[in-house]
């Protein structure tokens, strides 16, 4: 021990002991004097300056190191003169310098200062600490930090990739950064460039990359830079830029997905430091880039019909927004193509077998249009195809092309089925200027096709579109007629043949709309229907004609039965046999006094539904009567099967039957199919005396027409009552006059 002692001892004394121990520290020392020259430069400061100490000493210290912005040697020097401190500590201090091969050093000093010599010359020592590792390291996590807390926000791709980009020029001043998407194909996509003109990004913007050049940037991430430099060159030929540096970027399996760059300008110097930054940024540049390919394959999967993998409506509507937002609106034809017959498949052999129809279509239909038409599915059973640059002629053929690709037969379950296409064509912008006016206006057309000649293709038309106007129109305000009570019962007296009493009443819906007028049953009915309103509508006017001849029958006014009509809807319900029974008990009316119609194509159905409602009516003790009879197909084993009161014959017979042989014996047939199966007959449409004499001769039970009232309302049917013949009174009384009325009651 005192062998080292005296050992440390003898080495105070000289310089070479303090000298040996800075020149060996493992930071950066410099001794710089009064006059701000550097004295003293140890071998770590050669190492962070990357110059030799024989070149600096002498020199004054600003020549590496911007002191002056951090210290005042005067006010130094003054502090300690009038303080007696020997030290002066400035710690914890960060500067920024350049080394001497142009890369920028973050460095934390720490200066001291001690007078020396008998003359207490003041000297100052600086140790430098390189803390530009860490300093990048902490921006870089930070950088990170913000990508992700961005990504799990969910906040805009773009926005997190130009933020990305803006950090990194912030950490690398004199430089643009670009981060670029590579597709499987190679294909190059800009997917920040934030502060990059955009005749610097010429040629990088949908360039695509070689096979040779993915498998290369595969193997080495710094590829990246030749690629980048040098299509950035081809394409702009003269450019602001003096250097680029640039890493790839790769996904779990290794797979190339990117590149992540930087271009220096102003002459500035691309270092080493900015490599570093580069790959530290990596991971989160492939976060970015990986949930932009998840959700460029959401929202691809979101565009696809999942049954044809055909693009879906909601996608379909967007491209024909985007065409139409252009500004050269360049003329296109919409083809819309629904497949005839895919229900009775769907029917027959279930839907899982009319999918296998449905998808075979669509991929015949794609692999005809091939790239040169855009293919979508509608929905249900209905494809849509944009012809671009389309006329009459081009459409027409297209449409036959088509049509001829579906004769060939598709085997399902092994059976051969061969389908065809109804279509229907609009052009834009003659036939429409938004995308539902075009779209509905092929709908349109579409359906004309199905219903004129299936397989067949037609033209939309300015008067069907009108039509249709009409319908949408009039269906809306349907809607609201029986809830603002605009719908009312009208009701038609049914006349005894044989004694002319009153015998009954039809109940006819009638409309009277505030601004559209009186709209005729012939014109809502038919849109009632298809529009799913005809069940309201019906419940709605046999509870109104069962209340309102329980309302006569308390004012001394009998009528005997009332007639109402029922849609084919209602006969589809099996609830339709309970809510009769219901409206019955409320009004405490007997089944007898009710009659329901129905149509002649109703009655043909053998659905088990409405067989099971006819039946259950007839058992409720409801009348039962077939409307326009000899207008459809019956078939007479049908008719004896079925339990009806009575049948009406339509007045297009005996509009001219008094001329017409042929009407009258049709008449007449009627009316005996009509005793031979014991139910009473009802002719409507009688205006004149002659017509009513011919019918009573032919032996019909009941007539109603104009020769005796038109419908009437509830309020104007009393006073009709009143003008009628005194034969009346007879049922006035209460009294069935006949065995006529009888027999109908029953």
């Amino acid at each position: 021990m005192s062998e080292f002692s005296d050992l440390l001892f003898s080495s105070l004394n000289t310089d070479t002991f303090y000298a040996n121990m800075l020149e060996q520290a493992t930071d950066g020392v410099m001794i710089i004097d009064d006059q701000n020259r550097i004295v003293f430069f140890n071998g770590a400061a050669e190492n962070l300056w990357g110059c030799a100490a024989s070149s600096v000493l002498g020199h004054p210290v600003d020549c590496l190191l911007p002191l002056q912005k951090y210290l005042n040697h005067q006010y130094d020097t003054n502090q300690h003169l009038s303080d007696q401190v020997d030290h002066l500590p400035r710690t914890g201090h960060e500067i920024t310098f350049t080394r001497s091969n142009g890369d920028d050093v973050i460095a934390e000093i720490s200066l001291s200062s001690a007078l020396i010599g008998i003359n207490h010359k003041r000297y100052y020592m600086i140790f430098i600490k390189d803390v530009t590792e860490a300093f990048y390291c902490r921006k870089i996590m930070t950088i990170q930090n913000d990508v992700f807390k961005a990504l799990a926000d969910h906040s805009d791709i773009q926005n997190i990739a130009n933020m990305l980009c803006h950090k990194v020029e912030q950490l690398t001043p004199g430089t643009l950064a670009i981060l670029l998407q590579i597709s499987i194909s190679g294909s190059i996509s800009i997917l920040s460039a934030p502060h990059v003109p955009d005749d610097e990004l010429l040629g990088l913007n949908h360039a695509t990359l070689s096979p040779s050049d993915i498998q290369s940037l595969g193997v080495n991430p710094l590829f990246a830079r030749q690629l980048i430099w040098d299509k950035h060159n081809t394409s702009t030929g003269s450019t602001k830029f003096q250097n680029c540096q640039a890493i790839g970027l790769y996904d779990n399996h290794k797979n190339v997905i990117g590149i992540f760059s930087i271009f220096s300008y102003k002459n500035q110097q691309i270092t080493d430091c900015s490599q570093k930054i580069l790959l530290g940024c990596s991971p989160s540049c492939v976060a970015i880039i990986e949930n932009e390919k998840n959700i460029q394959k959401r929202n691809q999967f979101n565009a696809l019909d999942s049954l044809t993998g055909l693009l879906n409506r909601t996608a379909l509507t967007t491209h024909l927004r985007q065409m139409l937002a252009q500004a050269a609106q360049t003329p296109f034809a919409i083809l819309i193509l629904d497949i005839d017959l895919l229900q009775d498949v769907n029917n027959v052999m279930g839907y899982h077998n009319g999918d296998i129809l449905l998808q075979t279509i669509a991929r015949r239909i794609a692999a005809f249009c091939h790239n040169h038409h855009l293919v979508a599915r509608l929905g249900g059973d209905d494809f849509v195809v944009i012809l671009p640059d389309a006329d009459r002629k081009k459409a027409s053929a297209l449409a036959h092309n088509l049509n001829r690709i579906t004769h060939e037969p598709i085997k399902i379950q092994g059976r051969d089925f061969i389908t065809s296409l109804s279509i229907g064509i609009s052009f834009y912008p003659s036939d429409g200027n938004t995308v539902e006016d075009i779209l509905a206006a092929s709908e349109i057309a579409m359906r004309q096709a199905k219903k004129q000649a299936r397989g067949s293709f037609r033209f939309f038309g300015k008067g069907a579109n009108s039509s249709v106007r009409e319908r949408l129109v009039i269906g809306s305000a349907l809607r609201e007629a029986l809830q603002k009570k605009q719908l009312y019962l009208a009701y038609q007296p049914q006349i005894c043949a044989l004694s002319g009493v009153l015998c009954g009443v039809e109940a006819l819906s009638r409309w009277h709309h505030p601004t559209l007028g009186v709209i005729p049953p012939s014109t809502f009915i038919p849109i009632a229907e298809e529009t799913g309103q005809i069940e309201a509508i019906g419940l709605w006017s046999l509870e109104k004609s069962c209340e309102q001849i329980t309302i006569w029958e308390q004012n001394a006014i009998y009528v005997p039965i009332v007639s109402v009509n029922m849609s084919a809807v209602h006969f589809g319900s099996l609830d339709l046999p309970e809510q009769i029974v219901c409206i019955l008990k409320k009004y405490n009316l007997a089944p007898h006094r009710l009659t329901i119609e129905i149509t002649e194509s109703v009655m043909m159905r053998q659905d088990p539904e409405t067989t099971a409602n006819l039946t259950a009516i007839r058992n409720i003790g409801v009348g039962l009567s077939m409307d326009d009879f000899g207008t459809g197909f019956s078939s007479l084993s049908r008719l004896a099967q079925i339990p009806l009161t009575e049948i009406k014959i339509d007045r297009s017979f005996i509009e001219d039957f008094e001329n017409n042989i042929s009407s009258l014996v049709v008449a007449e047939a009627a009316i005996n199919i009509g005793k031979r199966l014991g139910i009473k007959v009802v002719t409507e449409g009688v205006e004149h005396k002659e017509q009513e004499i011919k019918l009573q001769e032919l032996g019909c039970d009941i007539l109603q027409g104009y020769l005796y009232s038109k419908p009437l309302t509830a309020e104007d049917f009393p006073r009709w009552l009143a003008a009628f013949p005194s034969r009346w009174q007879h049922s006035r009384a209460h009294t069935p006059p006949t065995n006529a009325l009888k027999h109908r009651e029953q």
